[in-house]
């Protein structure tokens, strides 16, 4: 029997922005995809039985509960580290990058279901050795231990930004609990050190993308396409935009991964400033629902779950869309909701669940173990 409590603390307004941005992605990629000929589903209906498949997924994991989840947690992690080791053999290569591992009818990107399993490890983690102290630099290992390990594991595949990401997921579950900040200098500064050997370990087209990002003249048919025609796109939508489907970078194929990595890109062109600005508000409602549920919630393991959770929102959205505009290098993160991809989709729904789960039971208290 199902708590009536858990219906009436129902966060319907976090539904109704997801709904409202999975309409905006449908439409979006409606347009974006619009001049592709071929045979098989279209893309923007692919999508939709994603978007139809995530809500189920979000509900589920709404009503079975994150602290429940939290108990599986380490399986489901052990799980997808074997996934990410199995893509390394036997993944499906595109684009020069084995990513994707292909189970019968579905093709399964594991990289991104590694974010979700990190956040709810280190929830596991955390609140087995949850201390009124902040946390020194050496009590971190094991944490950022459990989220390096996907995460070099997707960096071999390669794909630097997924592991970016995963790791950034993890500072902001990781900071949440509470570093000393003597600890946070000596690690930062450990990090810049160790750039210079990170950077011979980069694949060259990664090196011409940052010096791209750095010079986009340098290499205008080349390394820095993709950014140049990105930002005339962005820049020719002006303040109305040219309409629904009628974006001329878009339609005639001048803007490469129109419905994937730059999928903002058209939408800033066909809808201008007001478009981008009311898709970037509606972005901005689901993350703040996100935190004020983190601030309501009467339980640290509550807490860190939707600090993960919203973490997997925020730093997507924020990275993409500033990747588009030349903010930031080109990186293969796609626009949550907006880009097109089933993997990354779900899984940005499934957060969606954990904090819809917390929000439902933010009236009860757990003991701390």
């Amino acid at each position: 029997m199902i708590d009536r409590r858990l219906v009436s603390n129902f966060d319907w307004l976090l539904l109704a922005l997801v709904l409202a941005l999975g309409a905006c992605g449908v439409a979006n990629l409606y347009s974006a995809a619009s001049s592709f000929h071929g045979a098989g589903t279209p893309v923007f209906l692919k999508q939709t039985y994603w978007f139809g498949l995530g809500l189920g997924v979000m509900i589920a994991v709404a009503m079975v509960g994150p602290q429940r989840l939290t108990t599986i947690a380490y399986p489901l992690y052990g799980l997808v580290v074997v996934l990410l080791i199995a893509v390394l053999f036997w993944g499906k290569v595109i684009g020069g990058s084995q990513r994707w591992l292909v189970l019968g009818p579905v093709v399964l990107q594991p990289s991104e279901l590694a974010r979700l399993a990190v956040v709810l490890v280190l929830a596991a983690y955390f609140q087995r050795r949850d201390q009124a102290e902040p946390y020194r630099l050496h009590q971190l290992f094991a944490p950022l231990g459990l989220a390096l390990v996907p995460a070099l594991l997707i960096l071999k595949e390669p794909d630097l930004g997924t592991c970016l990401l995963v790791l950034i997921v993890a500072t902001s579950v990781i900071l949440v609990n509470g570093v000393k900040l003597r600890d946070l200098a000596i690690a930062g500064g450990g990090l810049i050190l160790v750039l210079p050997v990170a950077w011979r370990f980069m694949k060259d087209y990664q090196k011409r993308r940052i010096f791209s990002f750095l010079d986009p003249e340098s290499d205008p048919l080349g390394s820095a396409y993709h950014l140049i025609q990105s930002k005339i796109a962005v820049g020719s939508g002006q303040f109305t935009g040219k309409g629904f489907m009628a974006g001329t970078q878009t339609q005639l194929h001048f803007l490469p991964e129109q419905h994937t990595d730059f999928a903002f890109s058209v939408l800033a062109e066909e809808w201008g400033f007001i478009g981008a600005m009311l898709l970037l508000l509606l972005m901005a409602g689901l993350i703040y629902r996100g935190l004020s549920t983190a601030y309501r919630t009467k339980d640290r393991q509550g807490l860190l779950i939707v600090v993960g959770a919203t973490a997997m929102i925020f730093w997507p959205a924020i990275i993409n869309v500033g990747m588009v505009l030349g903010l930031f290098p080109v990186v293969g993160i796609p626009l949550p909701f907006i880009s097109y991809g089933g993997s990354s989709l779900i899984t940005t729904m499934a957060a969606l669940g954990l904090i819809q789960g917390v929000a439902m039971r933010r009236f009860v208290f757990h003991n701390r173990r």
